[in-house]
């Protein structure tokens, strides 16, 4: 699938694409996680369609989606209303992540496939992401500002080593409506995500980890 090509089934609120589909009939045991190097080489390439979860993983987040559309209309009133505390997009600065009002950094609530210490943030901002179409990739002048405020969140912290990023394409976001981004570091300690997440939000486990919990527990039962 190339940038901005459609997606080929629509899948209650989640866009299931060829790939997907293909992964849907592996088995875990099946699936190579990604390794820091092989991430750094899909971002650099821009081949963000190669980003994929765990197959279970993906299971439970289609069922997820599913669910969350039906209760709470969309995918976007869910994370406004229950991830980030937002009651609108009102931003106090137009430009992306200038704010701190305007900013939250939360843990990835189904993070990718990746090798165990590799950590994935979402980086949500009010302000809107100038972006060129009909992909939806980032425009030169949106790169610099993420780049900057990734440099100085991040960068400064752990090195340029430890840390990458990236914005998917409209045409493959699951919430298209809140503008984010993606941050991948390693190397970091609980500290460091304590400061960048906040102690509370810390103290919540990611979405598809309880989801995951909640499967193995019925399996159980």
């Amino acid at each position: 699938m190339t940038a901005g090509a459609p997606p080929t089934t629509v899948h209650d609120g989640y866009q299931l694409t060829d790939k997907d589909a293909d992964q849907l009939r592996m088995t875990d045991s099946e699936y190579k996680l990604q390794s820091w190097d092989s991430l750094l080489s899909i971002i650099r390439e821009n081949r963000l369609e190669d980003l994929k979860r765990v197959p279970s993983d993906l299971k439970r987040y289609i069922a997820w989606s599913h669910k969350t559309r039906e209760e709470y209309g969309s995918i976007q009133a869910f994370v406004l209303k229950e991830r980030l505390g937002w009651e609108d997009l009102k931003a106090k600065n137009s430009v992306p992540f200038a704010d701190p009002d305007d900013t939250k950094i939360l843990i990835n609530d189904w993070p990718y496939g990746n090798e165990p210490g590799i950590l994935h943030l979402v980086c949500w901002t009010k302000a809107a992401i100038a972006t060129v179409p009909p992909a939806g990739d980032l425009t030169p002048e949106s790169r610099r500002i993420i780049q900057d405020w990734v440099d100085k969140t991040f960068v400064s912290r752990l090195g340029c080593e430890n840390v990458m990023w990236f914005k998917n394409w409209a045409s493959i976001q699951s919430v298209r409506s809140v503008e984010h981004v993606h941050v991948l570091v390693r190397n970091y300690t609980e500290e460091f995500v304590e400061e960048v997440v906040g102690r509370d939000a810390r103290d919540v486990k990611p979405i598809g980890e309880r989801e995951k919990e909640r499967a193995l527990a019925t399996m159980e039962n």
